[in-house]
């Protein structure tokens, strides 16, 4: 067993570690503090990434940032061990010349952890849908007059106010 402890740059497009609203931007520092055991079909890597993340509230569109740490746990199989004839080339790594390539297992787990819909705020109450502004910024009384369109042709015979 080994224990490993090293700082990666985040790749950029089309690799990004990320989605659209929220991810680990470009050459920021990644983390791995992993641990490398020796088993009898391959190698187990287990172990933590841990990331800046920057993105977007998906309510107010305001800015944000975060940090997400995740685990790791992959077996990388062993070149002509019964694993690696009994599995596809695409459903476990390998060991290529006794050396593990973690970019794909640290890109699933940081991304499978990301929200779907980052939050500024828990209580973020986000954008007015009338008019587009932020309802952190309006007053409590804020509102929209909305009549229905189906009266809208009878508008034009009231008295204007």
């Amino acid at each position: 067993m080994r224990a490993y402890t090293r700082t990666v740059p985040a790749p950029g497009e089309p690799e990004r570690l990320g989605i659209e609203t929220i991810g680990v931007p470009e050459g920021s520092p990644v983390e791995l503090d992993i641990r490398l055991e020796s088993v009898t079909e391959g190698v187990y890597v287990s172990g933590t990434a841990h990331a800046a993340l920057a993105g977007e509230c998906a309510r107010c569109l305001d800015p944000l940032t975060d940090e997400i740490t995740v685990q790791v746990g992959e077996l990388f199989a062993y070149p002509d061990s019964a694993t690696d004839e009994t599995t596809d080339a695409d459903e476990l790594p390998r060991v290529v010349d006794e050396q593990l390539d973690m970019e794909q297992v640290v890109r699933d787990a940081l991304v499978l952890d990301l929200p779907l819909a980052p939050l500024c705020r828990p209580d973020c109450p986000g954008l007015c849908a009338g008019c587009g502004e932020k309802w952190a910024d309006l007053a409590p009384d804020h509102g929209h007059e909305t009549l229905d369109p189906r009266w809208a042709a009878l508008r034009e015979h009231l008295p204007a106010d």
